[in-house]
């Protein structure tokens, strides 16, 4: 395998000659060659994936188009955790950056980067940048961490350096920092959790900021969802949007995929980039669902030289949408996320995903924080309690309302109690943490095994 196939995309890109505005058919051709490259590089290298095709008695050489990846078996974040070094392709001497998963669905994965690695970091984040309208004249404050073997942070910086933006690294948190950088720096878009807006408005009011004459003018959010599945914002968005006129951008990605779908100003689902990866959307038959349908989100990386996934079980439920955008791209795009598979809820007979909870909870003003626990019930089905914090003193019965607020929406109420803010806070940002912990599983059936 040459080093071109890891390298010259990262070198040669312009936007004149981006495949995403190619021909659905361009698109497709070029992905199924940058695919056969790749499972030819890990055919060689890759001692999990050369084991997985000799044990399935599989001739790497005969998956030649998108369709023919159903003859290969997943990969799962389990697999991940059992053989992490059976999935470095490289020589240890060739690593020269290690991150870690954040671990919330068990032990953390550890991923070893290369130099190219890092080079297609920077490229994702740079053509993810563009697509949501950045250029070399933006300066972006991120308010998301760098170290902590954090691979997010260390891509944005990455990838902003790469368009030629300024960037501000204040780090998460920490409102009265946020609001001072903005007051001396005066960047022009800033990248954060979407809930730490909320916190970032609240300061600004009790502290008489006047962040509306700020020089912020566009958000990009990470790690939460902005919109519905009909692109619409959804409450958390709407309640940003209502108190500061700024353009609002989501983003979807995970350290497995090394990549991000971004949205464009269309704001109609998150942009594929074609030369990183390979989306498959999978029912419950572990097959293709018709586009447009919802799935779970399967991917496979391409130009990945560190450790290479073919078949990545994501466990994220989002839907893919071929008809060219607004925008002019025709590469496909992602619907906002359902929610994760593994985090499916079924109370009272009704199917529920943590995010649908969480709109409830985030539109209701009178809610400081909160975080949603499932545990088993004594008759073996799922129990959820949601623990709040109040703003204030309401003069009504708080619980009830949210009780009734969610039978209006899910037509279900889960259990409701009323905690400290501290408290919750502490439950929810944890010092070694480096994401918002909203949602805690003590499902017996969902907790990690042993090794």
């Amino acid at each position: 395998m040459t080093n071109e196939y890891f390298s010259h995309m990262w070198d040669n890109f312009s936007p004149e000659n981006d495949i995403e505005f190619r021909s659905v058919e361009e698109i497709r051709d070029f992905q199924e060659e940058r695919m056969r490259s790749a499972i030819s590089f890990l055919e060689k290298n890759s001692p999990f994936y050369k084991r997985m095709f000799s044990k399935c008695g599989i001739d790497p050489s005969r998956i030649r188009h998108i369709d023919d990846l159903v003859k290969i078996p997943f990969t799962t974040k389990k697999d991940l955790q059992l053989f992490g070094e059976d999935f470095l392709c490289v020589p240890r001497r060739n690593v020269i950056d290690y991150i870690t998963t954040s671990g919330t669905l068990g032990d953390p994965v550890t991923f070893c980067c290369t130099e190219n690695d890092l080079q297609r970091l920077a490229y994702n984040e740079m053509k993810s940048f563009s697509c949501a309208g950045l250029t070399p004249d933006s300066t972006v404050q991120l308010m998301t961490t760098i170290d902590k073997r954090f691979m997010a942070g260390l891509a944005y910086f990455l990838g902003l350096r790469k368009l030629g933006a300024g960037v501000v690294r204040v780090g998460n948190g920490i409102p009265e920092l946020q609001w001072d950088t903005i007051r001396r720096i005066k960047p022009d878009t800033i990248m954060c959790v979407p809930s730490f807006i909320l916190r970032l408005l609240d300061y600004a009011k009790e502290h008489g900021i006047d962040y509306k004459s700020s020089s912020v003018r566009k958000i990009i959010g990470i790690g939460e969802g902005l919109r519905n599945q009909d692109f619409s914002l959804n409450l958390l968005g709407s309640k940003i949007q209502s108190q500061w006129d700024v353009e609002l951008y989501a983003t979807y990605s995970s350290t497995e995929m090394g990549a991000t779908f971004s949205e464009c100003p269309a704001g109609k689902g998150g942009h594929v980039h074609p030369e990183l990866i390979i989306v498959e959307i999978i029912g419950e038959d572990d097959l293709p669902v018709p586009d447009g349908e919802p799935g779970e989100i399967v991917v496979t990386t391409l130009g990945v030289e560190g450790m290479p996934l073919l078949r990545f079980r994501t466990g994220d439920i989002a839907s893919k949408i071929v008809e060219k955008c607004d925008c002019g791209r025709n590469s496909y795009r992602l619907t906002p996320l359902v929610g994760r598979k593994n985090n499916m809820i079924k109370l009272k007979g009704t199917t529920l995903y943590p995010p649908a909870i969480n709109d409830v909870l985030d539109n209701a003003e009178y809610v400081g924080n909160y975080v949603i626990y499932v545990q088993d019930s004594e008759a073996g089905t799922d129990d959820v309690l949601v623990k709040v914090s109040l703003r204030g003193e309401p003069d009504f019965d708080a619980v009830k309302d949210l009780k009734d607020r969610f039978r209006s929406r899910l037509r279900v109420a889960p259990r409701v109690e009323v905690s400290s803010f501290d408290e919750i806070r502490r439950i929810t940002m944890p010092e070694a943490g480096r994401k918002p912990v909203k949602f805690i599983d003590r499902r017996a059936s969902h907790q990690p095994q042993s090794k």
